[in-house]
């Protein structure tokens, strides 16, 4: 088995059905807390992460972070026989994990309604862009669209250029790949309860609706519409605020109680400046006051100042601060081929069974033949199954 040992979701079984970033990357996550996570996978293809450059070894540098830990079996859905193999499996699962347009696996045959059919106890997850009902139901989408229209994409960027992409899949990984995991995890405890399943809808558009709860509430209460620099937490005001110095590298600021404003404006030499803080019409004071000094030393000037003040780290000193490292987010995972390689540490931690990594991303179809012998099929049924397609498995390293 891919999960555990000794992780707070040992013995959970997660078929996992799921393409792309949001279920791999909340799969993920319950991998690293010890469930068993298997990754449904057509022959040929896979999940098309995997076809991603640049590579470790064979995999995608995308799949090697977000498929550790997990199983891979390898089935023709589209194929009647496949459709029973998962089936079969579908009755030692706790969870099923989906994220393909709604409708689509119920005409597979893999849907909410023939799962609970052979386990009524199972959860059954469905992560999509929009849900599972309304106007835009059958109509395609990615992030960036997903974000858009909740309303997200038009607090970022600046007043004059307009909104920005954001850097993260706000919607992927918040909206879908957070909030399907909370839906399932709840489902799955009463579940556990009362014996009783259940199914999970999950709207990528939903879940970035809801992370803008801050700004959602002060929008009820009569406040200003949310735009880029109009907001306490998108810029408008010195307190909150990202900050260019003068080698072209950037801190952040974000002393926004008085306690933690005042300390900024001692320790950067301007106690002329503390009636400022939300001042929307002097944050040029304070970028052309940052501008004097290099990052680094206005980070050394600051140290034994409480300012909530920190630099903006690009990867490679996100990977080398000692903070992070301190907690583990960088971890060495030895690659079959490649060695001792950087992966990321497991975010969640527990004190009495905390996750772990554990194991590299597997290879399309590595572990289809223990699987459907598993399910009950023969040996010479697998290799039938394997001669025609129905499933794969990988060639020998």
């Amino acid at each position: 088995m891919s999960g555990g040992p000794g992780g707070p979701l040992e013995g959970v079984r997660i078929l996992d059905l799921t393409r792309l970033l949001p279920g791999a990357y909340g799969t993920g996550l319950l991998a690293d807390l010890g469930a068993e996570v298997i990754k449904i996978e057509a022959p040929g293809e896979g999940d098309y992460m995997r076809w991603g450059d640049p590579k470790i070894g064979a995999e995608s540098g995308a799949s090697w972070v977000v498929d550790r830990n997990k199983s891979s079996l390898s089935l023709n859905l589209k194929d009647p026989r496949g459709v029973e193999a998962f089936l079969r499996l579908a009755r030692t699962a706790h969870c099923v994990i989906e994220s393909f347009r709604p409708g689509v696996v119920d005409r597979l045959g893999v849907g909410y309604a023939a799962v609970s059919a052979v386990n009524p106890a199972v959860v059954y997850c469905s992560i999509s862009g929009y849900g599972q009902d309304g106007p835009r139901v059958r109509e395609a989408g990615h992030d960036i669209n997903y974000v858009g229209r909740a309303g997200v994409v038009s607090t970022t960027g600046h007043a004059e250029a307009g909104p920005m992409m954001p850097g993260v899949q706000v919607g992927d990984v918040a909206g879908g790949g957070l909030m399907g995991i909370v839906g399932l995890l709840a489902a799955l405890v009463r579940a556990r309860t009362t014996g009783e399943g259940d199914y999970v809808d999950v709207s990528m558009t939903d879940g970035a609706f809801s992370v803008l709860s801050v700004h959602l509430g002060m929008y009820f209460a009569g406040g200003p519409e949310p735009a880029p620099e109009r907001m306490l937490l998108n810029g408008l005001y010195p307190s909150y605020a990202v900050y260019r110095c003068k080698d072209d590298r950037w801190l952040t600021v974000g002393a926004l109680e008085p306690q933690f404003w005042k300390q900024l404006c001692e320790g950067v030499g301007r106690p002329d400046l503390l009636d400022t803080g939300f001042a929307p019409g002097r944050i040029g004071d304070w970028r052309a006051h940052f501008l004097t000094r290099t990052r680094d030393e206005w980070l050394e000037a600051l140290a034994g100042f409480d300012a909530c003040v920190g630099p903006v780290n690009d990867f490679g000193e996100a990977m080398r601060d000692p903070q992070l490292l301190h907690r583990e987010m960088i971890v060495q995972l030895e690659h079959p081929t490649e060695g001792p390689t950087p992966q990321i540490g497991v975010p969640v931690k527990l004190r009495n069974r905390p996750g772990s990594v554990r194991t590299p991303p597997p290879r399309l179809g590595e572990q289809t033949r223990r699987y459907l012998e598993e399910a009950g099929y023969s040996a010479a049924e697998v290799e039938t199954l394997l001669a025609e397609g129905v499933a794969e498995e990988p060639a020998p390293r």
